[in-house]
């Protein structure tokens, strides 16, 4: 294909991918209010008895809702997504390259899933509640604004997704060659300091527990991605 046909495949991907984001958003608009609702429901359940979320601004409660509808959207036409990019990539991939890039597309997305998840489900309810445990006391009540909370609780979401794809970036420099797992024996004790240090920024809270709840899985998905490298590394000997 000549560079004027690899551009106007991409314009076809990129315009069935966009029209995609653009049905699944219209899904989102129609069920945004149940979507926000289930969003924030573990700081409801934190909060204190006479707390409650507020708007501040007349537009807030739709720009809310209009961010909740799109990543609804995102999140509803990931499959298609992802079927885009490799109807778009497959033709200059070979035949090996083929057959691993899709297994490694179905791990990467089911690990984003699960990281976000573990912190909607786990680190969340602990992290929400420890904010509103130390105003105990204070005579302050935490009365959270709704555009606040969902940018907060959106970008929480996506960095537990992110970071759970450690495993797969460790195997990834396993195969570009630029990891191998002596090297990752020897620098696991930085990598662990570091690790807590990411849960440390990453937790809603500044106590102990919630931190612990990040770093500890992300410690055990770092020796898992270690583990890969080892087997790869038996594997090739074998072969």
């Amino acid at each position: 294909m000549t560079l004027i046909d690899h551009l106007a495949e991409l314009r076809v991907r990129l315009i069935r991918s966009v029209l995609a984001v653009g049905a699944g958003s219209i899904v989102g608009l129609v069920f945004c209010r149940q979507i926000f609702d289930a969003i924030q429901a573990p700081m409801e359940a934190a909060l204190p008895e006479g707390s409650f979320f507020i708007a501040t601004s007349p537009f807030e409660s739709y720009i809310a809702y209009f961010k909740v509808a799109l990543i609804t959207g995102l999140f509803l036409a990931t499959p298609l997504l992802f079927h885009q990019f490799w109807m778009f990539v497959t033709p200059a991939l070979e035949k090996k390259e083929k057959k691993i890039l899709l297994p490694v597309a179905f791990i990467s997305a089911l690990l984003f899933t699960g990281g976000a998840l573990f912190g909607y489900f786990v680190v969340f309810p602990a992290g929400f509640y420890y904010v509103n445990f130390i105003l105990e006391g204070t005579g302050i009540r935490l009365l959270p604004k709704m555009a606040d909370y969902l940018g907060v609780a959106l970008t929480l979401l996506l960095a537990f997704g992110f970071s759970f794809e450690l495993p797969l970036l460790i195997f990834a420099g396993g195969k570009l060659g630029i990891l191998d797992y002596s090297f990752v024996q020897k620098k696991r004790r930085y990598v662990i300091v570091l690790l807590f240090v990411a849960a440390a920024l990453l937790t809603p809270g500044p106590d102990v527990l919630s931190q612990c709840l990040l770093a500890i899985p992300l410690w055990i998905l770092f020796e898992l991605g270690g583990l890969s490298l080892l087997l790869t590394k038996k594997r090739s000997r074998q072969e």
